[in-house]
């Protein structure tokens, strides 16, 4: 069983006997391992980040060469030994331009407002902290407690109502979330899950808790063995992604990239569009889930992770930094503004040309080229074996190689 710091315990055995296999870092529950698919990616040696470039981009004080960890990544993803600290640059959570102790400053800082943040969740609902979570109902809608619930309190406020019957949700999409991984045996593990989700849902209550949050955060909480580094690490993913959970009864957050995934096939390849709008599916709603939890169900735990680092390093942006320390409704607007001639050098190559052409376009995000990517390298299979939705999204369930996938997409973008 793998505990909370189960992966620092990983990494040091790999570092001893030189193991490259990635199942050792993600281990698979025995009972799982046979329907449980392999990881196409691999470390390369020569292209993915490895532990030892990684700590050569730093310099003396810690400054960090952002631009030769981006071309790294880009080029072959991260290594998983480091792939947590990485992931907090590449999302945001830290400048490259910082120093250590700068860091560490900041770190220690988020660290205390998610205590506080914490303790007031604590004390509306005591399961919070406890190392257990909630799958059933504790609130009514009019505030009342269940009988037996978790709380004693009658509550009026609407946030703090809406926020507790969010609660057991969370707890139904914890138990859910990543079940072939040995290290969600331990309910230690998923109640830290837990936690984050619920205190998420508190601090953003606008967005709250929408289900596919649980597949966004559940890799945070593994390569991020302190709670409040997971949870500020999965708070700057949702800066990206957070309008895709905005959900009403007429319209979802996804409908205006879905928009955007229609008009580039229809540019691209007509006959496949016309197929699917003969199938009712112009409206592209088979995609919402790539897009929704980009590609989580799509690909193994590796794979999705490497697809997403790579995503993360091709629209990468220098200010995103700065944007994201203001607060999160003041966050959604461009990060592309003001870059310099060497500001520009430090973009991901996505931005890069995104900046280079004026596009401001925030619906088109690299995702919605990779699911373009999809759709494209399956046409002919869609074409001749689809007779309806369901069969469509039974033959993009399967994706090509990540390589392939990733070739297409840049095609698409550039």
């Amino acid at each position: 069983m793998v505990g909370c710091g189960g992966l620092t315990e990983i990494v040091d055995i790999m570092k001893r006997t030189g193991a490259e296999d990635l199942g050792d870092f993600y281990p698979i529950r025995p009972d799982c391992q046979a329907d449980t698919p392999k990881p196409r990616f691999k470390p390369r040696a020569g292209k993915t980040l490895s532990e030892r470039r990684w700590n050569a981009a730093f310099s003396e004080d810690g400054h960090l060469d952002i631009e030769k960890v981006l071309r790294r990544i880009q080029r072959g993803g991260v290594h998983p030994a480091i792939k947590g600290s990485v992931w907090e640059f590449v999302l945001g959570c830290f400048d490259p331009n910082s120093t250590y102790e700068e860091r560490n400053q900041l770190r220690q800082c988020r660290r205390e407002q998610y205590i506080r943040w914490k303790a007031e969740c604590q004390h509306m609902v005591p399961v919070i902290g406890s190392g257990k979570l909630i799958t059933t109902p504790i609130i009514t809608d009019a505030g009342q407690p269940v009988i037996d619930s978790a709380i004693n309190s009658c509550f009026s406020d609407k946030r703090s109502i809406q926020w507790m019957l969010a609660l057991h949700q969370i707890g139904l999409d914890v138990v859910r979330t990543d079940r072939a991984l040995a290290f969600y045996e331990s309910e230690k593990n998923q109640a830290k899950l837990w936690d984050i989700l619920a205190i998420y849902a508190w601090v953003d209550n606008d967005i709250s808790y929408v289900q596919g949050m649980n597949d966004i955060c559940s890799p945070m909480v593994i390569l991020l063995e302190n709670e409040a580094d997971a949870f500020w690490c999965f708070e700057r993913a949702m800066r990206r992604l957070r309008e895709n959970f905005r959900c009403s009864a007429s319209s979802m957050g996804v409908q205006t990239q879905l928009s955007t995934l229609s008009q580039v096939i229809k540019t691209v390849d007509p006959k496949l569009h016309q197929h699917l709008e003969d199938l009712d599916g112009g409206e592209y709603l088979f995609a919402f889930r790539m897009l929704m939890v980009l590609f989580r169900r799509e690909f193994s735990f590796v794979d999705s992770l490497y697809l997403w680092e790579l995503m993360w390093a091709m629209e990468y942006n220098p200010n995103i930094f700065s944007l994201y320390e203001k607060p999160i409704a003041e966050s959604d607007k461009s990060a592309a503004s003001m870059l310099n001639n060497k500001l520009l050098k430090q973009c991901g190559k996505f931005e890069r040309n995104k900046v280079k052409t004026g596009c401001k376009d925030q619906q088109s995000a690299l995702a919605v080229f990779l699911v373009a990517s999809v759709l494209e390298a399956k046409n002919k299979r869609i074409l001749k074996e689809a007779k309806g939705l369901d069969d469509v999204v039974q033959v993009t369930s399967l994706p090509p190689s990540l390589s392939s996938l990733v070739f297409n997409a840049r095609a698409f973008c550039f």
